[in-house]
């Protein structure tokens, strides 16, 4: 079984706006077939964005509150191994939420759902 973990914008469109979700996205989101995490990172990121205006979500707690249980994801917290995981990935990409959301795949053992093509130059397994 392969367990899945969604980069933030796919995790937003799954919630709000699906037909930007590729095919493959959209089918294994749907699919409930495997077991599908968001990150704490991207909860983060989405209420950090949120409060700067970047995007329109009145109610971010309630708001993610909902998004996960209509895609039916877990959340995955940080822990200290996806933090020193860090320390191996190369400085390819600047963005820290990204980059979090790689160690804790890779440290996991997990397949990142990423839209993001900067993090396909990683050895970390994406799909896209």
């Amino acid at each position: 079984m392969v367990t899945y973990l969604l980069d933030t914008a796919p995790f937003l469109w799954a919630v709000a706006d699906p037909a930007k979700l590729s095919a493959k996205m959209r089918k294994l989101i749907d699919s409930r077939k495997n077991p599908l995490f968001v990150s704490v990172a991207s909860l983060w990121e989405i209420v950090v964005k949120a409060q700067k205006g970047l995007l329109p979500i009145e109610d971010p707690p309630r708001w993610l509150d909902a998004g996960l249980v209509s895609i039916e994801a877990a959340v995955l917290p940080i822990k200290p191994a996806h933090v020193y995981g860090l320390s191996q990935l190369p400085m390819i990409h600047k963005d820290p939420f990204d980059r979090l959301l790689l160690a804790q795949a890779a440290s996991e053992g997990w397949v990142l759902i990423s839209s993001d093509t900067t993090l396909r130059q990683y050895p970390v397994a994406t799909v896209w």
